[in-house]
């Protein structure tokens, strides 16, 4: 599926760092509906649009993430993070970040789930919301919200065009503050491995909190993945993080904010006590701050990385200090940030359409029908191997009931060839996403395009770069009247067309 730029780093660190629903294990409210959009629920801060937590079945987040391809990952150090987290989009259009945790991390389905369920009853306008979570056999994975535009340690550290001016570092230092405050009154006061690649930028390019940092890596994995220069002294003692530790962690980033640098407290505080304040400044600012200003952050930074954790300002405090500190309250973020707003992207080129493509544009469904009769099963090449012992009596009656929907779906007797392929489908020996293709057309025949849509999406996942996957589900969007998104899906499928026929590949 069509990919947004930039990314949801929020799993890692500066070291650079099926087609069942599985058993639900915590019943979820009954507002919770899958792949469906919600109104915000509670707690103190707004989170509009923000779907009900829900859980997921691992079919429909491998259909979101093109089966977790490794291009959709945008976790820092790629396929080398620990627990990787990958960009998707569901079945609604809505684009999610979805965090892949290593096996046998959380053995324990049932503690996985309530610890999913308690991170996901937050809602807030400064985090990075918790949607939804999946339990399926050993497979534990999150999702969230995906924001769109980077992580402040790019923006800080790795920037390109211009660095963050400082009204920008200190609206960041604010809203994470708030999240924290957030968090804390609603009874989850600890984060874990707060660090500049937690803080997101959203699609307005305002910052917010990752909600990953809310959950451990693992049930018994350590709370700090970081170098241990940036770990709070008492977590080096005990192994236990508390609210104080968090305080600390936060002061590491306001440093990151102050000197633009990812240098060590230590060093740090070095410079604070002999007064070079100047030197600790990000020399990219050019001297474009507030003198008093940077010494209110400097002396926040230097309370909060306080040795004794009772010395540690909290996050009420936090936000009592740095809301006065606010030079451009009215200054839209993505302006701040140069991004550019995603109406502003130019259009997408339009290529020479197949045959396919010409019939899904014009949503002429008897001739995308004809397509499907023509081609019949030459795209499946490859998808199935099957051995000797498989051919049983159910395989046998399993492709008799292809061949049935077959003779239907030729027929133009759609309902009946729904039947069958849903035969086929269920039994499961077999995977055919020209079985899905051709019902989801049905489906559409018959004026069900969401059902026609999810059929498009699951030969997506079956055969991720197969245009014909694409086209179906351009029509789908279509008659769903999501005309953006069905422009999108078929260009898509027109380039992917164009990449084949380079390589002398499959057509659709």
């Amino acid at each position: 599926m069509g990919c947004c730029a930039s990314s949801f780093l929020s799993e890692t660190h500066p070291e650079k760092d099926h087609l069942n629903k599985p058993q639900v294990l915590h019943p979820p409210p009954p507002s919770a509906v899958i792949d469906s959009p919600a109104a915000g629920v509670g707690g103190g801060g707004g989170g509009g649009g923000v779907p009900s937590f829900s859980e997921f079945s691992f079919s429909d987040l491998k259909a979101a993430t093109n089966n977790f391809s490794s291009d959709n990952i945008v976790s820092e150090s790629g396929e080398k993070a620990p627990n990787l987290v990958y960009k998707g989009r569901l079945s609604n259009r809505r684009w999610i970040a979805v965090k892949k945790f290593t096996k046998m991390a959380w053995p324990d389905p049932k503690q996985f789930a309530e610890e999913a369920w308690g991170v996901g009853k937050l809602r807030h306008k400064r985090l990075a919301n918790l949607i939804g979570y999946c339990c399926d056999g050993d497979e534990r994975l999150l999702v969230a919200e995906y924001m769109p535009n980077d992580t402040l340690a790019k923006h800080l550290f790795h920037w390109e065009n211009q660095t963050i001016e400082w009204a920008m570092r200190l609206r960041v230092a604010l809203y994470i503050a708030e999240a924290l405050d957030y968090c804390s009154t609603e009874g989850r006061p600890l984060y874990h491995d707060m660090n500049a690649y937690r803080v997101l930028f959203d699609e307005d390019g305002d910052p917010r909190l990752s909600c990953f940092g809310l959950m451990k890596n693992s049930r018994d994995g350590k709370s700090y993945s970081t170098n241990l220069a940036y770990t709070p002294p008492e977590y080096l003692k005990n192994g236990r993080v508390t609210p104080e530790s968090v305080t600390y962690s936060y002061g590491t980033v306001l440093l990151d904010l102050l000197s633009g640098k990812h240098i060590p407290p230590s060093h740090a505080l070095d410079m604070i006590r002999g007064r070079n304040i100047i030197l600790l400044m990000d020399s990219h600012l050019e001297g474009n701050f507030s003198t008093e200003e940077a010494t209110t952050v400097v002396g926040l930074a230097s309370q909060c990385l306080q040795y004794e954790p009772r010395e540690r300002p909290n996050t009420k405090e936090l936000v009592a200090t740095l809301s006065p500190l606010q030079p451009k309250p009215d200054a839209p973020s993505d302006v701040m940030l140069g991004i550019p707003k995603h109406e502003d992207a130019p259009p997408t080129p339009q290529r020479p359409r197949s045959p396919m493509g010409e019939a899904c544009s014009r949503m002429d469904l008897t001739a995308i029908h004809q397509i499907l009769v023509m081609t019949h099963y030459k795209d499946d090449e490859g998808t199935n191997e099957l051995s000797f012992q498989e051919w049983t009596q159910q395989m046998r009656d399993m492709l008799e009931s292809r061949k049935r929907g077959d003779f239907a779906f030729r027929d133009k007797d759609f309902k009946t060839a729904i039947n069958c392929y849903s035969q086929f489908i269920d039994v499961g020996t077999i995977v055919s996403p020209t079985v899905f293709a051709r019902r989801s057309l049905c489906y559409l025949l018959c004026d069900q395009p969401d059902a026609a849509l999810r059929d498009g999406m699951q030969a997506q996942c079956v055969y991720p770069d197969w245009p014909t996957a694409f086209y179906i589900q351009s029509v789908a969007l279509a008659k769903l009247n999501m005309h953006t998104d069905a422009a999108d899906m078929l260009n898509e499928a027109a380039s992917l067309e164009e990449k084949k026929q380079r390589v002398g590949g499959k057509g659709s």
